[in-house]
């Protein structure tokens, strides 16, 4: 019997806003209001309201030691790696697949094989090499920062956004005149960005110039390995714009005065006492055996030792799948991961399972690794834990080779508050790089915080981006905290209602938003394939668009407020689930900015928290998830939920989609990094867990082993990769939610050419339902999480075909008829 037809919307049907809250006990939390995206916003007007921000414009003029390099693992390309494609057993279930197969091996070569020389291979890589060069060139001879426009297009997008035409106008006002500055005083963007050819250790032919921007402090002078740690030997002058500096000429033999590998620090006398610092922009730095503070390491390998990149930055993709990632915890054994084992390893994994993105978290040191890579003390250096500058290069080398575009979480929301080996306190005073007071401090975070307003601290974090876009290839950023950037009150204990005087008013951190503005300008303008993405739980309208037209600049919004949606639904009975209100958040988002969406990423992994599969499953999955053990209603329940939530999460959600390493297959319990017993200022005891590594690894092996139901869970999110890359569906210019029917609890969307099915009823299954549609034809199952390969009843035949009839439903010119088992979703595509 046909089902009967309920209220229809399109995709960018936006209901009334719903309260958010930045959190105050959660730091990405938060729900986020977004306008649908073929809709103009329509919120009543707000209050006008100024903005404030203040710019400092301090503008800048232009023996042998002991090798603390820890041993690399990189010795060039690795080898091919054993594929272990995907072989879909279902009675001729087309389910989208890509032969990697042939990608890997003609990627990874003939690698190991022979000891002979490979000819052939080494005028590849020349030609490679050629290619690169002259691509270079090019892209050298194109690069351009372009001039600001006047910033008005933002009113023609957003009609609202007039009534705060003095905060923005205010706004686009201080982002021209620091452009103009930048352009009278320092040569432009382009020689402004390059801050790392100035300050820190720079080589010529020579010596070695180290300079360093310290305006508080009384005396400075470079100490190290290389002149026996003796401050009185190496003494640094210092300029009127507080910036010291030091020459060193190359020893009599020609040789460097600073040989590769040795420690070095600044040793400082400040207002606060003499203390040693490492290099603000030390290229490199690691931590000794038994020691606890960091040591600057001076990072010049000789020619041959240098990582050379062979292969091109892949083009941006129009659909974003990104794989997120930490080398550290990468491995399924206790331990930290290294660089060249990622390489080798969970690259062909990521490009096997069909993302094309991999998005890597704590790449900037950090001292204290619990901190999964936020409290940022050396900014510019890779970190040492897993290796050396040279494996990471080849680390992404690899990527570009199996066409991974790399992205980096990069941190410039807030630093460390670590004195001896970071930048808090640099120069013994508490507003060198940073906020004073309480402005200075975050609260919540135990950090610093920037002064964005500050004209060194600018070029600081401009130089930084384009330093790991320049000198490691990345192809972009996922910008990490945004919303405690942007605001004062950093997000915390605050309500975003959708009124628009909470984004435009005194508590926004104008210089803050400037900055961002600043570096999306700078990226886009010398790396035109660059990505970039903010993580906002504001709903900051301009967040996503051009600079030129008056906007911020990201690429993508991290659209936050869908896992949050998800935490909430699972907190209760899937049986209490309102279609309407999934699809509302799915599909609320400003109109003309593209989001990146997510089901459950790090943070729903962390230890406190609960994944997706373990609110679903919880412990049933250490008794129940191997096959030739019953089932329980839980795990059968868990198991469909998880594939529903994921593929209406990508199909709905955005332009891009993201999956934590490990969540695609429902990787069991937490993430907890090795940590000792600790007592807080308040008296509070909080125990360790022995220092253990154990939770702070991802199990790879269950989602590969056949013989468990995590495997079925795996081969489901992969199909699902697949499928978007053949039908692109996530940046389809066509998208329409035809059905939400809350008693029936199905919904019914199109994506392209494609027509998905979700049935969330927990025990109907219906017969002869009816399916409105776009196009007339034939449609068959090119999609079906019940599939028995993986781990549903396969109680859908994928042979049958589908013809349309021209009977409308649904407010669709044409319809067919299908068979939606429960708890279910099925994805239809037209035979033509």
């Amino acid at each position: 019997m046909a089902a009967p037809a309920f209220a229809v919307s399109g995709a960018g049907l936006v209901g009334a806003p719903a309260p958010r809250s930045g959190g105050a006990d959660r730091r990405r939390r938060g729900a986020e209001l977004l306008f649908g995206r073929n809709k103009p916003p329509c919120f009543p007007r707000a209050v006008r309201a100024g903005g404030s921000g203040r710019r400092v414009a301090v503008r800048a003029g232009g023996a042998s030691g002991e090798v603390m390099i820890p041993d690399g693992e990189s010795d060039g390309m690795p080898p091919s790696s054993n594929d272990g494609s995907v072989q879909f057993e279902s009675d001729d279930l087309e389910v989208p697949f890509i032969d990697d197969d042939s990608v890997i091996e003609d990627a990874g070569g003939d690698t190991t094989g022979s000891s002979e020389p490979n000819l052939a291979a080494e005028e590849a890589d020349a030609e490679g090499m050629t290619k690169i060069d002259q691509e270079s060139s090019t892209e050298e001879k194109l690069r351009d920062v372009p001039q600001p426009g006047n910033g008005e297009q933002i009113y023609e997008i957003d009609p609202m956004l007039r009534d705060f035409k003095y905060h923005l106008g205010y706004r686009y006002s201080l982002y021209r005149r620091i452009r103009s500055d930048i352009d009278q005083h320092e040569g432009g963007m382009d020689t402004f960005s390059r801050g790392y050819e100035k300050f820190g250790f720079n080589r010529s032919a020579e010596g070695i110039t180290y300079r360093e921007w310290a305006p508080g402090a009384h005396s400075a002078a470079l100490v190290g390995d290389f002149n026996n740690w003796d401050p009185n030997a190496d003494r640094m002058s210092k300029d009127d714009l507080g910036v010291w500096e030091i020459f060193l000429p190359n020893n009599a033999d020609g040789s460097s005065p600073i040989p590769h590998g040795s420690r070095v620090k600044v040793r400082m006398e400040t207002p606060s006492g003499i203390k040693d610092s490492i290099p603000a922009w030390i290229k490199y730095s690691v931590q000794a055996p038994g020691d606890i503070p960091y040591n600057g390491i001076y990072y010049d390998p000789p020619e041959e030792e240098k990582y050379v990149f062979k292969h091109p930055q892949p083009n941006r993709p129009k659909s974003l799948r990104i794989y997120e990632t930490h080398v550290g915890m990468s491995s399924p054994e206790p331990k930290i991961n290294t660089y060249a084992n990622f390489r080798d390893e969970v690259l062909p994994r990521i490009k096997r399972l069909g993302y094309n993105a991999v998005q890597i978290m704590a790449i900037q040191e950090h001292s204290y690794y619990g901190s999964f890579g936020y409290h940022v003390t050396n900014f510019f250096a890779p970190s040492s834990r897993f290796g050396t500058p040279e494996d990471l290069k080849s680390l992404i080398d690899r990527a570009h080779e199996l066409g991974l575009v790399v992205l980096m979480d990069v941190v410039h929301s807030h630093a460390s508050s670590n004195t001896l080996d970071g930048l808090n306190g640099f120069d013994g005073t508490d507003t060198h790089y940073f906020h004073g007071g309480s402005r200075g401090h975050h609260w919540m975070w135990d950090s610093r915080v920037f002064d964005y307003g500050n004209w060194e601290v600018i070029r600081f974090l401009l130089s930084n981006a384009r330093w790991w876009l320049e000198e490691y290839k990345f192809d972009g950023f996922r910008f990490d905290g945004v919303t405690s950037m942007m605001y004062t009150h950093h997000g915390l204990q605050v309500v975003f209602t959708g009124t628009y005087s909470e984004y435009f008013g005194f508590a926004t951190d104008v210089d803050a938003v400037v900055y961002l503005m600043l570096v999306n300008d700078l990226i886009h303008g010398l790396y035109p394939e660059a990505i970039t993405i903010g993580e906002d739980v504001s709903g900051m309208p301009t967040f996503a668009l051009p600079v030129q037209v008056g906007g911020v600049g990201f690429d993508y919004r991290l659209h936050m407020a869908v896992a949050d949606k998800w935490i909430e639904l699972l907190k209760g009975s899937d049986e209490a689930w309102k279609m309407g209100d999934i699809v509302h958040t799915l599909t609320n988002r400003r109109w003309l900015e593209k989001c990146v969406t997510y089901a459950e990423s790090h943070d729903q992994a962390l230890v406190g928290d609960k994944t997706i599969a373990f609110w679903l499953m919880d412990k049933d999955m250490y008794d129940f998830m191997a096959l030739d053990r019953p089932s329980t209603p839980n795990i059968d329940r868990g198991i469909a939920l998880h594939k529903m939530i994921r593929l209406i999460t990508m199909g709905l959600g955005g332009e891009g989609y993201l999956n934590f390493m490990g969540n695609e297959f429902g990787h069991p319990e937490w993430i907890d990094f090795p940590r000792g017993p600790q007592v807080l200022p308040t008296g509070k005891f909080i125990p360790g867990n022995n220092n253990s590594y154990d939770k702070c690894r991802r199990r790879f092996d269950l989602g590969d082993a056949e013989y468990l139901r995590y495997h079925g869970m795996q081969q489901f999110d992969q199909a699902m990769q697949h499928l978007e890359e053949k039908y692109g569906f996530m940046t389809s210019d066509h998208q329409y939610v035809s059905r939400k029917h809350e008693e029936d609890k199905i919904i019914v969307f199109e994506k392209g050419d494609l027509v998905f099915v979700f049935n969330f009823h927990w025990s109907n299954s219906y017969f002869d339902y009816r399916v409105g549609c776009l196009n007339p034809g034939m449609y068959k199952v090119v999609l079906d999480s019940d599939a028995g390969i993986f781990g549903g009843f396969g109680r859908i035949h994928h042979t049958a075909e589908h013809f349309t009839s021209d009977c409308q439903h649904d407010n669709r010119p044409h319809s067919f008829s299908v068979y939606t088992p429960s708890r279910t979703c099925v994805v239809y595509a037209p035979m033509n």
